[in-house]
């Protein structure tokens, strides 16, 4: 059974990586994988932060608090202890025939981290920002499907960093508006 999943593991796989591949695509999904690493879209993401400290009320100062926690959390959980605990290696270092749009990288490859820390962020700010849910969603998306694109991730690896983002998100805003209404009560 798990040679049967990790064959439609590996055929996702190169139906992402080499099917649909296109010069367009070429272009764009490495930009998208590596945003984290731009300097620029760092840049603009420091100025928003900053001004919706300044000007967005309580409402963006919880979720900019509770996107640091989520962040801080996620990534942790995933790099130091999930993708430790199943070692699983990246696909660009176990098939051959993989095409190569950015550096392999020298980490481990289940859960993605991409994944949970984007899926993470669209869970906390499309609970307070709802008319921006989808277009968070959808970020969350090109970004996670932008790993196997280039041939970092396997599709199982974004689908369980895509949960578990979802699930650490969900579970911090849960928790702060579980505190937030039994504090507010008692001041």
């Amino acid at each position: 059974m798990v040679e049967f999943l990790y064959s439609i593991d590996v055929s996702l796989f190169f139906f992402i990586n080499q099917t649909i591949a296109n010069p367009v695509l070429d272009q764009v999904m490495p930009f998208i994988t590596d945003l984290n690493k731009n300097s620029i879209a760092l840049f603009i993401l420091g100025i928003w932060i900053v001004y919706l400290l300044w000007k967005g009320g309580r409402t963006a100062r919880i979720t900019i608090g509770l996107l640091v926690l989520t962040v801080i959390i996620g990534d942790q959980l995933n790099s130091s202890f999930l993708k430790e605990f199943f070692g699983r290696v990246r696909p660009c270092r176990a098939l051959d025939g993989v095409r190569m749009l950015v550096d392999c990288g020298g980490g481990l490859s289940f859960p993605s981290s991409h994944a949970v820390n984007n899926f993470g962020a669209a869970a906390v700010i499309g609970k307070y920002y709802t008319k921006q849910r989808m277009y968070w969603f959808i970020f969350a998306s090109l970004v996670a499907l932008s790993r196997p694109y280039v041939g970092v991730h396997y599709p199982s690896d974004i689908f369980a960093g895509s949960v578990i983002g979802f699930g650490i998100g969900f579970g911090i805003v849960s928790a702060w508006e579980y505190l937030d209404k039994k504090f507010s009560k008692t001041l």
